[in-house]
């Protein structure tokens, strides 16, 4: 167990949330003292006050509990103050509770609105409803106790005073999900309620092995700097942040010692894109080429100064668009490769099929001597550092979801048999796949661990799942793969860009102008011209009812000259949509409204 030094101020882990007319009231009920909230319903205002304001025949307050307190959201002209009405305990982290978010809430903070100018109560509304979306968000994980931000190594390598400032300062900002909305509760010095949240996933079990109980965990940390969904989020910004960047922390406790291994993964570390256009597989664009090396120089720069050693592992294709942008990336890391940094491709799908995954001990081999000499973190029984991780592997598919799932869980295997060969209950040769029990816990942690983060960044489960559960391919999940694969299709078409701006929203990378002085700089980009009346779903009605007419003209065309002549017109008609469709795909998706994020 490592040792335990605790921030002095506890965060309140229950509350009651009164809803007056005029004010919303955060009252702690955990049995801790300390004072309560109040936030103004006019303009988001907040304070602290020792007593609740007084009830009547007037002042009658809706009441109910509350978990937490994620932020307030600041608009146009009112704010938003998002809380937690549900949570669901899934574990624990070195003896805290760890719980999932399981509700969330929105409150308007926007009485202020009744005497503003049209245009910003229009504008209100339409930022306002992004926050619907923003209720569902999925992944979202938490602890009163422990800060979730950092991996075993880095909180043990935390100084005793960073350990007694409040979870928030100790936060790494890269995967601090609420960073943003926490602003202005951290301006007011708000310390016990500001609760820190990832997204990601906490996937935990127990298991035996001989008379031994191995205790196993693995969490995702989701970084906030490139947030987003699949088709809106590609590759790497100015500032070399990519999206789809996730840490995976594999935990094992077992007779007293403690092991963690990280992995992390993240889009190909170039400014490229996929422009939605209703195609299945839009082509790759890289963006200013010119800057590509600079970008890429940039990203792993900052994964040496956090995690020191890279491997990076690309696994794309070969050859088509996949080949070409692993060409540029390859191009770009000649530069950059050298004691602390190396290079490895692999070509997933011509190496291992779409069944032949235990093809990928030819990677293992490639990559065993870097996993040896880097080697994972270790604490004895004593809380004892006996061995810290010097270096970690970076690997990336197209979306950094499917192929390397079943990768990294094909590394976090090996890795775990070392562990345990180490701390003495594997024998030399003995591997995890001679204990069934453990091994189907294990395929099992690694599959929802890999579906979780494939629904936060693609809407559907991981591609290629039933591999990680259950060790082979099946025809049901090649079914569902191609079930999902169409899911996906139609999400990044015609969903995902309303999810990104309501991410972008939350986020910080769309921020709001609340000037009284509206400026073109602050207004959604509007829909002029065809792009106003296009849709998608309208336009296949009209091409699948041209087609019945056409079909209908057709059946009667023997008996009459002027049937077979409009069966011609209406199949003529139906083409002509479905080619403006497809030459006019990006105008039918939904696309983010928002400004490019900065």
């Amino acid at each position: 167990m490592m040792e335990k030094a605790e921030s002095e101020e506890k965060l309140y882990t229950r509350m009651r949330f009164w809803e007056f007319p005029d004010q919303y009231v955060i009252e702690p009920t955990d049995g801790s003292c300390g004072s309560s909230l109040a936030v103004s319903r006019v303009d988001g205002t907040m304070n602290l006050i020792d007593e609740l304001p007084e009830c009547d025949s007037v002042r009658v307050p809706k009441i109910r509990t509350i978990f937490g307190v994620i932020g307030m959201l600041k608009l146009v002209a009112g704010s938003y103050l998002i809380v937690i009405t549900e949570r669901e305990a899934v574990g624990s982290y070195f003896g805290h509770p760890i719980f999932r978010v399981s509700s969330l809430k929105v409150y308007p903070c926007d009485h202020s609105l009744k005497h503003s100018p049209n245009e910003q109560r229009r504008l209100e509304t339409e930022f306002s409803g992004l926050l619907n979306v923003a209720e569902r968000t999925s992944g979202l994980y938490f602890s009163y106790g422990t800060n979730l931000t950092l991996s075993a190594q880095r909180l043990y390598e935390l100084g005793d005073e960073s350990k007694l400032l409040p979870l928030w300062r100790q936060a790494d900002p890269r995967f601090l999900w609420n960073n943003y909305l926490l602003e202005s509760l951290i301006d007011k010095k708000l310390d016990r309620y500001l609760l820190p949240v990832i997204q990601g996933s906490f996937q935990h079990f127990q298991a035996a092995i001989g008379k031994d109980i191995a205790d196993v965990t693995l969490i995702a940390r989701r970084c906030s700097r490139r947030n987003g969904t699949r088709m809106w989020r590609r590759g790497a910004d100015s500032d070399g942040y990519v999206a789809n960047f996730v840490e995976s922390e594999q935990i094992m406790q077992m007779n007293g010692f403690t092991a963690s291994f990280v992995q992390i993964r993240g889009s190909i570390p170039l400014p490229w894109e996929q422009i939605v256009d209703l195609t299945y597989k839009p082509k790759f664009e890289i963006v200013k080429p010119e800057e590509a090396p600079r970008v890429v120089e940039r990203h792993f720069l900052d994964l040496r100064k956090t995690y020191r050693a890279v491997l990076a592992v690309d696994l794309v294709n070969k050859h088509g668009g996949e080949g070409r942008l692993a060409e540029k990336y390859a191009d770009a890391m000649q530069h950059i490769v050298g004691d602390d940094v190396r290079y490895l491709h692999f070509d997933f799908h011509r190496i291992c099929g779409h069944v032949h995954f235990e093809r990928l001990s030819i990677l293992y081999d490639q990559m065993a001597d870097f996993l040896e000499k880097n080697g994972y973190f270790l604490l004895n029984e004593k809380s004892e550092k006996l061995k810290e991780q010097l270096g970690v592997v970076r690997t990336n598919c197209i979306d950094c979801l499917d192929r390397t799932n079943v990768t990294q869980s094909m590394i976090g295997r090996r890795v775990l048999e070392w562990q345990l060969r180490r701390i003495g209950v594997f024998g030399a040769e003995e591997t995890i796949e001679a204990h069934p029990n453990f091994d189907e816990n294990f395929k099992i942690l690694w599959a929802n661990h890999g579906d979780e983060i494939s629904i936060q960044y693609s809407g559907t489960p991981a591609l290629k799942g039933d591999f990680v559960r259950y060790g082979r391919r099946t025809i049901q999940g090649i079914l569902n793969d191609g079930k999902n694969a169409l899911v996906r299709y139609y999400l990044n078409n015609f969903i995902d860009g309303t999810k990104q701006d309501a991410i972008d929203l939350l986020q910080g990378h769309y921020i709001v102008s609340v000037s009284r002085d509206l400026t073109t700089s602050s207004i959604p980009s509007q829909k002029t011209g065809l792009e106003a009346v296009a849709s998608f779903p309208l336009a296949l009605s009209l091409v699948l009812v041209g087609f019945f007419f056409a079909a209908t003209s057709l059946r009667r065309a023997p008996f009459e000259f002027w049937h077979l002549l409009f069966s011609f017109v209406w199949a003529g008609m139906s083409l002509a949509i479905a080619a403006l469709v497809r030459a006019n795909g990006r105008i039918f998706c939904n696309r983010p409204r928002l400004h490019k994020p900065c």
